[in-house]
């Protein structure tokens, strides 16, 4: 009688153990814009969503938060101009916050100094990942230059490992003036074979983006970026995450953890962008596209 109390118990607590799985709620929606990349993302996460316990009860722009937003189990925010807005509320619901680079997120959190539950996922890729699609696409060369301002200086001692992890090694200039340090630019790719762009607002700026292409352009170096519009404007190519693979992120997120957020990630999916006539302007000779897919899982992900 007590062997089969014991296994009563146990199976119990077993069934409690599985129920935060099961259990599911309301997300509010809250996106920078309702347009474009946003509004792309909530159509995509409404439907990865459906079939689950989850359901978006409701769906704002920044500017627009209703008092809805704070009734929801959890929130959702896409873009950095809606996590900024909701931390500004008084409400303090749960959040995922997605759509958004790594050093955005840092800097928001740091400046709203709310209390709360809250986590990401970052755009930026892995470094790890970064590292092994630079191997496979110039296989050869090693010298990987990185330029960092006082928002990426940190991030750079991880790069530094992940490289040297893949057999490369990362070299880096500091440009954290108000306009790009052209010097620091040239000394640079006078000592690398390949720029690797990451986000960083105080570098990368609308008007500092094609004089980088140009000076690298002048040196005979690719230039990898991380999104599609710097592979169009010039750079080699790109690793980047699309709004339905971010969205498709999240809902396996809250279907899994519900409102016990776990620590920040960075995208698990991922796509490739490659501008062919850089290449040919560079005189490289690229592997096939799809060889670099398959090698780095990326065949088997939506575009």
């Amino acid at each position: 009688m007590q062997t089969m109390l014991r296994y009563a118990m146990f199976a119990l607590v077993f069934l409690f153990s599985l129920a935060p799985l099961a259990w599911g709620g309301s997300v509010a929606l809250v996106l920078s814009e309702r347009e474009g990349v946003y509004e792309e993302y909530a159509e995509h996460l409404e439907t990865a969503l459906a079939g689950s316990s989850w359901t978006i009860a409701a769906s704002h722009a920044a500017d627009s938060l209703s008092a809805q937003a704070g009734k929801s189990d959890l929130v959702v925010t896409v873009g950095s101009d809606a996590l900024r807005k909701t931390l500004g509320r008084s409400d303090n619901p749960p959040i995922i916050a997605t759509l958004l680079p790594r050093q955005s997120y840092e800097k928001i959190l740091a400046e709203s100094r709310r209390p709360g539950r809250i986590t990401a996922i970052y755009l930026d890729q892995p470094p790890a990942r970064q590292a092994a699609f630079i191997n496979l696409l110039l296989p050869g060369q090693k010298r990987v230059g990185m330029l960092v301002s006082s928002e990426t200086k940190i991030a750079a001692a991880t790069y530094r490992q992940a490289l040297s992890n893949a057999g490369l090694t990362l070299d880096k200039e500091e440009s954290d003036s108000k306009n790009l340090s052209l010097p620091a630019l040239n000394a640079l790719l006078g000592r690398v074979n390949v720029l690797l762009a990451i986000p960083d607002s105080r570098i990368y700026q609308r008007n500092n983006i094609k004089p980088i292409l140009i000076t690298a352009f002048r040196y005979q170096r690719p230039v990898i970026g991380y999104s599609p519009a710097f592979v169009n404007a010039g750079a080699l190519a790109a690793l980047h995450s699309t709004p339905v693979q971010i969205a498709r992120q999240t809902a396996e997120l809250i279907v899994a953890n519900g409102t016990n957020l776990a620590a920040p990630v960075g995208p698990s999916h991922f796509a490739i962008a490659i501008n062919s006539n850089v290449a040919l302007s560079l005189g490289l000779n690229l592997p096939d596209e799809a060889a670099i897919r398959r090698a780095m899982g990326a065949d088997r992900e939506t575009p």
